[in-house]
């Protein structure tokens, strides 16, 4: 056993946890640890022999028990060369050939975590945040992947593009609504305030990857209509973008507040934080479909889609129900005995 290190020493140290060592120390120059056992007694090991929590303590072990052939190896140790068929793994240090086993939980013993820390300071915390909310329900296990992670760190980017080069003609902070919408800004806050009340909905309900699948789609829809030049001159789809970028902020907020605290200024808005900012409600007309799409039959089998006014009479959605190509080929010239019509939902046509 070793002689304890002394204060001074300990108060330069930074401490951490390794599961059944006890306390660890290192020196500032990196050349000394001590580790505090559960008996009191210190033992001190060169850094690079126990550097971390698991995978380090593990090259440890192999190092003076080569025996251990079976060994686990930390992600980070690994290096994969080749793709499908022909893909293989090395250690990094060594080049010797490594066993690329089946995907299984997150486990010290078998060295396959990830240090928070590393991730979060190369990618961000809210792009680790994202991403697992994202992978999958809550009460089912995230398949961490270096590319999912990757994926949602370009994700975190282009919404930083898309709010903080934002077109200059889109209306101003604050400025009020046109009186008179053009059908593509009335399209536009149509689908703002769809996403409002469906991600709202989904994370009232912890279903997070749900709204952030509608947020993909959400941003989807922004950057079309940024890159429509005619909408250049059309006042109401200028204020309506505007309305859906501040919408778009507040909706990924509690995933990624630090972005969204950093758009939320970008976007020049006065006033609260948008942590501070109560969560809007969606307005209940612009939730309403003028447009309905129903399933329509032959002899009780599925043979098209037919989209109509919302308000479209019986007479009306009859007869634009027969003349689509597919309900056309399925009669095949048989005489047609009725059309069963239910408002909104169905047409079956009897022949």
């Amino acid at each position: 056993m070793q002689k304890a290190p002394s204060k001074a020493a300990v108060k330069m140290c930074r401490r951490r946890r390794l599961s059944g060592t006890g306390a660890v120390y290192r020196s500032d120059d990196g050349a000394q640890t001590w580790r505090k056992l559960p008996s009191g007694d210190w033992c001190a090991y060169p850094w690079g022999i126990l550097r971390g929590p698991g995978r380090n303590l593990r090259n440890h072990f192999r190092r003076r028990r080569p025996a251990f052939a079976g060994s686990w190896v930390a992600p980070a140790d690994v290096e994969i060369e080749g793709e499908g068929a022909a893909r293989r793994a090395v250690h990094a240090g060594t080049g010797a050939r490594v066993t690329i086993g089946s995907v299984e939980k997150m486990s010290k013993s078998k060295h396959n975590t990830v240090d928070p820390e590393d991730i979060i300071g190369h990618y961000g915390a809210d792009t680790i945040r994202w991403f697992m909310l994202s992978d999958s329900p809550p009460e089912r296990d995230v398949q961490w992947t270096e590319a999912g992670v990757e994926g949602a760190w370009r994700f975190v980017q282009r919404l930083w593009r898309l709010i903080s080069d934002a077109p200059g003609w889109i209306a101003p902070a604050s400025s009020r609504v046109p009186d008179n919408l053009s059908e593509a800004a009335l399209g536009l806050r149509r689908v703002s305030h769809k996403r409002l009340k469906l991600v709202g909905e989904a994370i009232e309900s912890l279903r997070f990857n749900v709204a952030v699948a509608h947020i993909y789609e959400f941003t989807s829809v922004i950057e079309t209509v940024i890159g429509k030049r005619q909408f250049e001159k059309d006042d109401g789809v200028k204020w309506a973008l505007r309305e859906a970028l501040e919408i778009l902020v507040i909706l990924f907020g509690p995933m990624m507040p630090h972005l969204a605290e950093e758009c939320w200024k970008s976007l020049n808005i006065s006033g609260a934080l948008l942590a501070e900012t109560p969560w809007p409600e969606a307005d209940r007309e612009l939730l309403v479909e003028d447009m309905v799409t129903i399933a329509v039959q032959v002899n009780g089998k599925r043979r098209a889609e037919l989209t109509v006014a919302r308000e479209a009479s019986k007479e009306d959605i009859e007869a634009a129900a027969l003349k689509l190509e597919n309900v056309l080929r399925a009669i095949e010239g048989r005489k047609i005995r009725k059309v069963i019509v239910v408002p909104l939902r169905i047409v079956n046509v009897v022949a």
